[in-house]
């Protein structure tokens, strides 16, 4: 199983980027894909989540409204558009999914609020 993000970068406040996630070493189609994030000095939190069956989506609160997360099961990719971007975004970001009950982890990419 890997998982690879791209996307992260500097970004003022308001405005937006788009994360991605390309997932290989197993049937990405039947698994639910989730983001998380950690900022410095805190712990890792789950910011969102979509199911395999469906594309059923769920959100963090403090993202609510303002981040969508999406799967093209055609080109095995997750994604995160993040509009409305605030300080508080400010971290590294992570894909993830769970396995035959095995968690696998991307290797993270920074995302950075600031004017």
């Amino acid at each position: 199983v890997q998982l690879v993000e791209s996307g992260g970068g500097l970004v003022q406040p308001g405005g937006s980027l788009r994360l991605s996630c390309a997932a290989s070493g197993f049937t990405f189609s039947i698994y639910d894909m989730n983001w998380y994030r950690q900022a410095p000095g805190k712990e890792r939190e789950l910011v969102a989540v979509i199911s395999s069956v469906g594309g059923i989506t769920n959100y963090a609160d403090s993202v609510k409204g303002r981040f969508t997360i999406s799967r093209d099961n055609a080109k095995n990719t997750v994604y995160l558009q993040m509009n409305s971007l605030k300080p508080e975004d400010t971290a590294v970001y992570y894909c993830n999914t769970r396995v035959r009950g095995r968690p696998y982890w991307g290797q993270g990419t920074q995302v950075t609020v600031s004017s």
